[in-house]
């Protein structure tokens, strides 16, 4: 699935690249809106200092966004996703090696300023809203494996996490290449009484999307 996605991204790249050689049009002060897809890469770090080492994991997102402009230079771009986070790491418990794989799936709402110095080019900044929605947890040594999934209702876990996005979009005609690094102010801990480590998400994300505009 990721490779048909990176496949798929550069062909609208290439054909992109040739129609915006002959569309001379400055988009930027007209009403735009689309979907985009991608591929997500992130990680979690204890929030707190204490040693919780994991390696990043690839996950997949996806949603729509409109961009709302305040004159030629300037916008309000919010945006509407689902996305894939977590973690994966290795250790050994009880003499044998194990691997653990967690896929949390948000509900996000970022609310980006855009600044569009040139028509090809956006850089976003600003805050996201993130609701979680499920967690999957993958466990697998040679003594057991089990997967579950579920969606967490325990108080002493944060499903509305507070964070920060910034990132910047390549504007070839209707296709949007983007890049986005994300992280959570908020750590995932409710109340404190958790076992859970405590933690916060971050995450980059490489999308491409098709817009549309409106006058």
């Amino acid at each position: 699935m990721i490779y048909k996605i990176t496949y798929t991204a550069i062909l609208l790249l290439l054909v992109s690249i040739a129609y915006a050689q002959d569309d001379e049009t400055d988009n930027r002060e007209k009403l735009q809106f689309g979907a985009r897809v991608g591929i997500s890469n992130s990680n979690v770090y204890d929030s707190e200092g204490e040693e919780f080492d994991t390696d990043a994991k690839f996950g997949l997102t996806g949603g729509a966004f409109i961009m709302i402009p305040i004159g030629k230079y300037l916008g309000v771009q919010p945006e509407v996703l689902i996305t894939q986070k977590g973690f994966q790491g290795s250790g050994r418990l009880l003499g044998s090696n194990y691997d653990l794989k967690r896929t949390t799936t948000f509900f996000e709402i970022p609310v980006l300023v855009a600044f569009k110095p040139s028509e090809f080019i956006t850089v976003l900044l600003g805050p996201q809203y993130s609701y979680l929605l499920k967690q999957k947890d993958e466990f697998t040594s040679s003594l057991t494996s089990y997967s579950q999934e579920r969606e967490f209702e325990q108080d002493d876990v944060r499903k509305n996490i507070l964070g920060i996005v910034g990132g910047l979009d390549i504007n070839l005609r209707h296709v949007v290449i983007g890049a986005r690094a994300g992280w959570d102010i908020q750590n995932n801990k409710g109340d404190g009484t958790s076992n859970t480590p405590r933690y916060k998400n971050v995450c980059l994300k490489f999308v491409v999307g098709y817009k549309l505009y409106k006058s």
